[in-house]
């Protein structure tokens, strides 16, 4: 079975982008149609990864195939901030995660208590900003899984993910981080022998679990960013005045994988080439802070 275990639709919210987080969404691909092109790419399950939000499933619960996630945005002991993908949750169990965000501890309980599946989405990734290295202690001791394959992200940064993966012996999963239609499904997680949900899950969790597709790169995320941008003008006219600027978006594209180039290359020799530590957080004990700054 095959599933694309991180993509986006209309209910994402507004982009954290300055200036057009005030109106722009970050993403404004339908449910319905985002359904209709994983299945078409060979999907045999349907979840969507709204950040923060399960509304989208509202139009999707009707589908036997499909199972209720939602990307997390988490606030970590250091006071950054990360995306956790939370997955087959019920309505219930999403009221409480969003309760607890801002609470690490108290989220990853819960998480383990209820035997929710979830990951550390695109670890080597500035898209959430800074990070401290005792976050990557509670990834190493706390998170059952790690995005080894993003399809937003640079080739490099998921190697890297992998890597970590392998080195921490975690569940390796995969997803498209679509935010606009066409790259939907273009990154995905199977496991061979499933025939359903729970045997999907039930693989993951034995290791048995494959991630497949291809990663982002500047002409895919300006075509998605164009997207985008015309159906922010489908349907908020007034902002056709800004048309002239999406101009820029192929400069704002190579921008940003400088930054997320950056910072891979900062973070990842420092968490791969380096001898394993034993273990600080043992027991959800509070981390001594870092004597560095965060990066």
């Amino acid at each position: 079975m095959k599933c694309d275990l991180h993509v986006h639709s209309y209910f994402s919210g507004l982009c954290t982008t300055p200036f057009v987080r005030k109106f722009c969404r970050e993403s404004y691909s339908d449910p319905r149609e985002v359904y209709s092109i994983l299945k078409a790419r060979g999907m045999s399950l349907i979840t969507l990864t709204d950040h923060d939000s399960i509304e989208s499933a509202e139009e999707l619960r009707g589908h036997s195939d499909f199972f209720v996630s939602e990307e997390l945005t988490c606030k970590m002991p250091s006071g950054t901030e990360v995306h956790i993908g939370v997955y087959d949750l019920t309505e219930r169990q999403h009221v409480q995660i969003q309760q607890r965000r801002n609470d690490l501890i108290s989220l990853l309980i819960y998480l383990t208590e209820r035997k929710l599946f979830f990951s550390i989405n695109h670890v080597f990734s500035s898209l959430t900003g800074k990070r401290h290295e005792e976050d990557f202690q509670w990834f190493r001791e706390y998170f059952p899984a790690v995005e080894t394959m993003n399809g937003a992200m640079l080739e490099a940064a998921n190697s890297h993910a992998a890597r970590l993966a392998k080195r921490w012996r975690k569940i390796a999963i995969g997803g498209s981080d679509a935010h606009a239609l066409p790259s939907v499904g273009t990154a995905f997680t199977e496991v061979p022998e499933a025939r359903d949900k729970d045997q999907f899950f039930a693989g993951l969790r034995e290791g048995l679990g494959r991630v497949h597709g291809e990663s982002g790169s500047v002409r895919k995320l300006t075509r998605d960013l164009f997207l985008i941008t015309a159906e922010l003008m489908r349907e908020k006219a007034w902002t056709a005045v800004l048309a002239p600027l999406a101009v820029l978006l192929p400069a704002a594209t190579v921008l940003n994988y400088w930054c997320e180039e950056s910072f891979s290359k900062r973070w990842a020799p420092r968490i791969l080439d380096r001898p394993e530590r034993a273990g600080t957080l043992a027991g959800f004990s509070t981390p001594q802070p870092s004597t560095e700054e965060a990066i």
